[in-house]
């Protein structure tokens, strides 16, 4: 009953570590990829030629 236990507690302690390791290395803030003149986002779609 205490290995159960342990494993149970043991899964939402590594998500707990890792999931916040997962943006380590990223510089700047978040942006969409791809050329400037390619993306269209918040704009309307389509863009325009």
């Amino acid at each position: 009953m205490k290995r159960i236990f342990y494993q149970l507690m043991l899964v939402p302690l590594l998500l707990g570590i890792l999931l916040p390791l997962a943006a380590c290395g990223k510089k700047g803030a978040p942006h969409p990829p791809g050329p400037d003149d390619k993306i269209i986002y918040p704009r309307t779609y389509p863009a325009e030629d």
